[in-house]
């Protein structure tokens, strides 16, 4: 089975492009998701975290105080290093026992940051969404609520499309302006092509 990594920046729209594959019947690993969902009930992660950020990292309910996690992460490297060494190794155990529930001539494992996590390492092809920056900002802002200069500063600390596209083997372009359709639908054509399963 093809594993095929997807990721765009924050706003490009990704979640929007994995909906269409669905529709398609392919199964989507949504990683972003996966690895919040971990932080809140997996006790081992839950305890190195605690050890490592203080109780404080959550809330009374018992789940993670992500802003609180943001912005411990935000500016230091090595914090943020070993925020990942605590989570990415268990994300990576429930996308393998993950794919083994599948057959399909591929799966999409989405996360925003595959390239920074190694995760891309594992794929054999990688989708990159790629959006005008001003278009991004403007999603964003009307989405989270956050300020413009949150919002370039998120963009900021991400990696740059021009980055993204130089490790990829497909880009979509979701601008308002572009069809994503007729542009998911190629790369699936493209993909099938390859796979065992038919």
């Amino acid at each position: 089975m093809i594993k095929v990594g997807i990721t765009g920046g924050i706003g490009s729209g990704k979640s929007t492009v994995c909906k269409v594959f669905k529709g398609l019947g392919i199964p989507v690993f949504e990683a972003d998701i996966v690895a919040k969902q971990l932080m809140t009930s997996n006790p081992e992660i839950r305890q190195a975290l605690i050890k490592v950020f203080g109780t404080a990292v959550y809330l009374p309910d018992g789940t993670i105080d992500r802003k609180y996690l943001a912005g411990l992460v935000f500016n230091d490297e090595s914090l943020l290093a070993k925020l990942n060494g605590i989570v990415h190794p268990v994300v990576l155990k429930e996308f393998n026992e993950w794919c083994g529930t599948k057959q399909t001539p591929y799966i999409l494992h989405e996360a925003a940051i595959l390239f920074e996590s190694g995760f891309y390492k594992m794929m054999d092809k990688i989708i990159a969404v790629v959006t005008d920056e001003e278009e991004r900002i403007q999603r964003v802002m009307k989405r989270d609520g956050a300020t413009i200069e949150l919002v370039r500063q998120r963009i900021q600390n991400q990696m740059s499309d021009a980055e993204r596209i130089k490790l990829t083997d497909f880009v979509i372009s979701n601008n308002d302006n572009e069809l994503i359709i007729p542009q998911i639908l190629t790369i699936d054509k493209k993909i099938r092509a390859e796979s065992i399963y038919k």
